[in-house]
């Protein structure tokens, strides 16, 4: 029996794991009491990863599309070859312009995927690739948006301080569910629970009664969509009540608070509170209590980002948090500390302007704007299977599964049957990856050493840790930054099985460090990148990882500052290291804006309020439809396990009782609902937990589907959401598909 320490991949949590194995086999997987950052803590996902590792559907050897259109397993050289077939005429006919990528959310959560994934999207950029793709515009592009705008950086963005704050309001989030998101603690809801024990209060405003409004201090019920609508009338009321505050440490340090006041005068409480189901006298309360709270914040995510104004929603949250004087603050909206230093963290090469710029081109066939490189992840089919110059005809996801998590869904599985060349980097046959050509596994979670660094610039203290794999992948595997490394090769004219995988990661390595060396305002600017590349130690992400230990607060700074941190020390480290504690009073560090002052007022938000003032007077739809997610799902990631799936039926279609009685609905029985996009038939659940005119399905299922290989799944398959959302529904600033508050009709599923 050998215990191991290590840290759980699947969420933005990065909770510490006891792994105890008797040989190769997985016997326990607990909470480690000794992690310096969760102690202890563990969600029931944390426990699955020994069965995704036994999983017998995960895929440890390749896969190539026979004749017949299924898949035949082959060896890796063999399957590099067949790569290097079905890509190489798209390539060398068309060029990199017919070549895109789909970069899943697992690719977050994977060291590999994460530091290479650059490489095979940044040679294919260089090559001519327009654009690449991900769940980004379907998830939590206002934020990036917001924070680029607003703090100057697509990453940077201040968090709620859970644990001092006395009055905190949630928008759009369950943690119950998703932990945190873009607000990394273990155990959220225990600190959602000691505001409450400690004489604070805590409201959720969403239109269901998630399990995290069950156990807040009170759940307000809001129509989806007008989350901006209420958050201008609480700024409007904190105005007119004299609840604006103006602390000295922000003296001087915001722009255009009072523009955007002025801005919120035509959103009374009176007037938003029809559309918003939320009652004038209400939204008073609300601001009321902020401006009475001593230690307010607002806190909002992917709901708020999924709806029609999005960004606008994201915008106000930070608005709000700086009128009430809460942002950099103890116990308000304040910056973390990361202790990893990360490429993602500095303004990308492609950003020339003074500021961020948007819209410098546009997709082929929609004409959608370009934001932050991506288009809305729906323009990728209509790009497939509309004929004409650039069409993509080759397509690589990694780490994903479109197919599910993409509006518009049943285009993109018509339109991947089409494609001349698609590979996955992806460790199942699922419902996206039976479309490829070849598919090339990567290693299970505890196969691969972890190692987290853009979540810790959202989290409640700063820390740090390593995890070395559990297991020892076989000789054979090559490592999926070598996949990655191959297939960005191919972009760029080396065929796949010729790649020399150890002189490309030298030269993505130091293509990198040169970029960092000559970016102004990163830790290496102005610095001898061969001076650099000597200093590191590893090869691939683990020399990566080295450098953003070294560049971090407490890093050693490539040997400047004695008795820093390197990745060999903090190896030593099992249990990771606890550097601090958050605190307040870094505008100065994180504020990366032209004027280096948080900048509220910008004519890409702007010009959206004008559309949101037109929302007020707009017919009410008599329902409308909103996503959710489970504690034992993760999008569509989870499904497969057998412990996760017990009970009853998660994949139901949610419904207040008013409305089931007025729809002819019985709980239990199956209904039929449709939008302008398509229709499914789903499992009627009828509930109180859901605002009356609102119903809501989860995302990330519909499995079931023929070419898959889900055993688990497929027995539970329920019905694939994305199917029913509409390709055009989109929040105009951030182009991020609207989920929540699609217009849709429900009717009995009556057998004819």
């Amino acid at each position: 029996m050998t215990s191991h320490r290590a840290t759980c991949p699947l969420c933005e949590a990065m909770c510490g794991l006891r792994v105890e194995t008797h040989g190769d086999t997985v016997t326990s997987i607990r909470g480690n009491p000794d992690d310096v950052w969760s102690q202890g803590h563990l969600c029931p996902k944390g426990t699955s990863l020994g069965h995704l590792h036994d999983d017998p559907n995960r895929l440890r050897i390749p896969l190539v599309r026979d004749a017949s259109g299924g898949h035949v397993p082959v060896g890796w050289d063999d399957a590099f070859a067949e790569t290097e077939k079905v890509l190489r005429p798209v390539i060398d006919r068309f060029g990199a312009k017919a070549f895109t990528v789909y970069v899943g959310n697992p690719v977050a959560h994977n060291l590999a995927l994460e530091s290479y994934i650059g490489a095979l999207v940044g040679f294919a950029g260089a090559a001519g690739m327009p654009a690449y793709y991900s769940p980004g515009t379907v998830d939590q592009w206002p934020l990036n948006v917001v924070g680029t705008l607003l703090f100057g950086g697509m990453w940077n963005a201040p968090i709620p301080d859970l644990d001092r704050t006395d009055h905190l309001i949630i928008l759009g989030a369950n943690p119950s569910a998703s932990q945190g998101s873009m607000l990394s603690a273990p155990d959220v809801m225990g600190k959602l629970a000691a505001i409450r024990h400690r004489g604070g209060k805590v409201v959720v405003v969403d239109p269901r009664r998630t399990l995290t409004a069950q156990r807040a201090s009170e759940w307000v019920p809001i129509q989806p969509g007008t989350d901006a609508l209420v958050l201008f009338a609480i700024l409007n009321t904190l105005a007119e009540i004299g609840g604006v505050r103006r602390p000295t440490h922000l003296a001087g340090r915001i722009l255009g608070l009072d523009e955007v006041i002025a801005m919120a005068e035509p959103f009374s409480p009176e007037r938003v509170a029809g559309p918003s189901g939320i009652p004038a006298v209400e939204i008073r309360r609300l601001a009321s209590e902020l401006a009475s709270a001593e230690n307010p914040v607002l806190y909002s995510r992917i709901g708020t980002c999924t709806q029609e104004f999005g960004t606008l929603a994201t915008w106000l949250v930070f608005v709000l948090n700086a009128a009430l004087g809460a942002i950099d603050r103890r116990g308000g909206a304040v910056f973390a500390k990361a202790a990893v230093w990360s490429p993602m963290f500095m303004k990308p090469p492609d950003q020339t302007g003074e500021g961020w710029e948007y819209g410098r081109y546009r997709s082929r066939v929609r004409g959608a704007h370009e934001v932050l490189g991506q288009f809305p992840v729906s323009c990728l089919a209509e790009e497939i299977d509309t004929p004409g110059d650039g069409q993509i005809r080759a397509l690589v996801t990694v780490a994903g599964n479109p197919v599910i998590s993409a509006p518009a869904a049943g285009r993109l599985d018509a339109a991947l049957a089409g494609l001349d060349a698609m590979i996955a980097v992806d460790n199942w046959l699922n419902e996206t990856t039976r479309h490829a050509h070849v598919i090339l596994p990567g290693l299970s979670p505890l196969e691969r050493p972890h190692f987290d660094d853009l979540y810790w610039m959202y989290s409640l203290a700063s820390c740090v840790k390593w995890s070395e794999p559990v297991f020892a992948p076989t000789a054979d595997r090559p490592a999926e930054w070598e996949i990655l490394l191959r297939l960005a090769g191919a972009v760029v004219g080396i065929p796949v099985p010729e790649v020399d995988t150890a002189g490309l990661d030298d030269l993505y390595t130091s293509g990198l460090v040169a970029s960092i060396c000559s970016t102004s305002g990163t830790p290496l600017t102005g610095r001898d990148p061969a001076q650099v590349i000597a200093a590191l130690r590893g090869r691939g992400p683990e020399r990566l990882a080295d450098l953003g230990i070294r560049l971090g607060p407490w890093g050693d700074d490539l040997g400047r500052r004695r008795g820093g941190l390197t990745l060999d020390t903090v190896r030593t480290h099992q249990n990771g290291l606890r550097l601090a504690e958050l605190e307040g009073g870094r505008l100065d560090e994180t504020v990366t804006t032209p004027s280096g002052k948080i900048e509220l007022v910008h004519p890409m938000l702007t010009a959206d309020i004008p559309r949101l003032l037109a929302r007020i007077d707009r017919a009410a739809e008599d329902l409308v439809l909103t996503s959710r997610r489970h504690l034992r799902s993760n999008n569509s990631w989870l499904h497969n396990v057998p412990a996760l799936m017990r009970g009853k039926e998660r994949c139901t279609l949610l419904v207040h009782p008013d409305d089931a009685a007025r729809l002819g609905l019985v709980d239990g029985e199956m209904a039929d609902v449709s939008t302008t996009e398509g229709s499914v038939s789903v499992l009627t659940e009828v509930s109180d937990e859901m605002k009356p005119g609102v119903a809501s399905l989860p995302h990330g299922w519909g499995h079931g589907r023929d070419g898959t290989s889900l055993d688990i799944a497929n027995s539970h398959p329920g019905v694939n959401s994305n199917l029913l959302n509409p390709a055009g529904l989109i929040d105009v600033p951030s182009n991020t598909q609207v989920v929540n508050g699609v217009p849709c009709e429900v009717r009995p599923n009556t057998p004819a």
